[in-house]
């Protein structure tokens, strides 16, 4: 996992147009930075998947049309704060549900397991530590019925290319009859999106800027980490928000684990991570490619966000 880290990195920061993959957001710290943005007045996504996960839950039950024991497997689930509403609703009738969250944050999904466990006796909870490419490889062995959880949005940090491969990764990790529920950011006011990538309060810019100390901790990196800031803007026509780091100074940076050092330039970016908003065409034709039925958009009261349901 370390080397991977590490050649993920070299490649980023040796590349013309420096970058760092987005996967890499979510250590512990990060996942608790990730937290605070999650409760930011102006990041409305949690509040509309809250809002839908909360009071559609028996439209979702209904939609999904198991009639055996199942499992839920939620990827990069986080602190499953907005899944607690699902799993509460199927508990209360007394349904066979094995909850499997998937994250890569082995503290956050420990307290997750504790949590439900307290919470919710009868609910077989089965944590699964890792990337969810490699867990899905193990749930794919399972004969039971399963939902697959991508909530947050977090397909919109897919490039095209990546967000196929990944569907294509569901699909084929899918029995038949298996559902798929992700959600989905849709266009909106472009001001409300980019208030919500771009917080006063700074916290986003500390989410990025992990990145930076996540290399010097765990690959022996040098980065000043006054030395750099944050910056994100939205296209509304393309739907894309892109965020980058950049460089204050003129710098050099080592990174011991790699045995390189990498010069950056005044006001030289560093990609960090794209985050795509979607229409309902958009959605549709996502399906459409990756071979799955779309069986129904849950939207929340503002037409803001959509879980959509997806069948093989």
């Amino acid at each position: 996992m370390r080397d991977k880290f590490a050649s993920d990195v070299d490649a980023g920061l040796s590349a013309d147009k420096k970058y760092l993959s987005s996967r890499y957001f979510y250590d512990d710290e990060g996942s608790r930075i990730f937290q605070q943005i999650m409760e930011m007045p102006e990041y409305y996504l949690t509040n509309c998947e809250f809002e839908i996960l909360r009071h559609q839950q028996g439209e979702i039950l209904e939609a999904l049309q198991f009639d055996k024991p199942f499992n839920i497997i939620e990827l990069g689930a986080g602190d499953g704060s907005k899944t607690v509403e699902l799993l509460k609703y199927f508990v209360d009738r007394r349904l066979d549900v094995t909850y499997m969250p998937v994250d890569i944050s082995s503290e956050v999904t420990n307290a997750l397991t504790d949590r439900l466990t307290n919470s919710f006796p009868s609910l077989k909870v089965v944590p699964m530590i890792g990337d969810y490419f490699n867990v899905l490889e193990e749930v794919e062995k399972d004969d039971k019925s399963h939902l697959l959880l991508f909530l947050g949005s977090n397909i919109g940090n897919y490039e095209e290319k990546e967000s196929r491969e990944l569907m294509d990764l569901f699909y084929k990790s899918m029995h038949e009859g298996d559902k798929l529920l992700i959600g989905f950011d849709l266009k909106k006011n472009p001001e409300t999106i980019a208030k919500a990538y771009y917080d006063p309060a700074g916290i986003t810019r500390s989410f990025n800027i992990n990145l930076l100390a996540r290399i010097n901790k765990e690959l022996g990196g040098n980065f000043n980490l006054n030395l750099f800031d944050f910056f994100s803007s939205y296209n509304p026509e393309s739907g894309e928000i892109i965020s980058y780091l950049f460089s204050l100074a003129k710098q050099t940076v080592t990174i011991d684990y790699l045995n390189k050092s990498y010069h950056f330039e005044t006001n030289e970016l560093i990609y960090t991570e794209l985050s795509k908003k979607f229409s309902l065409d958009d959605i549709n034709n996502i399906g459409l490619k990756s071979g799955l039925k779309l069986k129904k958009h849950f939207l929340d009261s503002r037409n803001y966000f959509s879980d959509s349901l997806f069948s093989k």
